[in-house]
């Protein structure tokens, strides 16, 4: 199984792996039920922030009006004046970027991580 990685958009480098657990897991499995709409932006990566890559074990079935996939990996990005939205990939590997009502702050504490 790969790590998680915390990446610093600015500096264009990963800052920190860990190990995944059953309760970054589940945390991540919260974010995507709250799922609430698309992200409508034209370049959705900022320039500035921070992205997490989460593996998942066992990979997550996603059905919304948007996407219908197993999910196996999920990217938060937390732009630095932005609330977080998910970077989600499907079976054919298209992107999808998603809003979310979901707190990230338990994640954040799991990952031993403050912004």
């Amino acid at each position: 199984m790969t790590n998680i990685e915390l990446f610093d958009i600015e500096k264009n480098e990963i800052i920190k792996t860990t190990k995944p657990n059953r309760k970054i897991q589940l945390e991540v499995e919260k974010i995507i039920k709250e799922i609430d709409d698309i992200v409508r932006k034209l370049k959705p990566i900022p320039d500035k922030g921070y992205m997490i890559r989460i593996p998942l074990k066992p990979s997550i079935q996603l059905e919304n009006q948007w996407v219908y996939a197993l999910i196996d990996e999920v990217i938060i990005i937390i732009p630095e004046d932005e609330e977080p939205y998910l970077l989600l990939f499907d079976d054919e590997n298209k992107t999808h970027f998603f809003t979310f009502e979901a707190k990230i702050d338990t994640l954040l504490n799991t990952l031993s991580f403050s912004l």
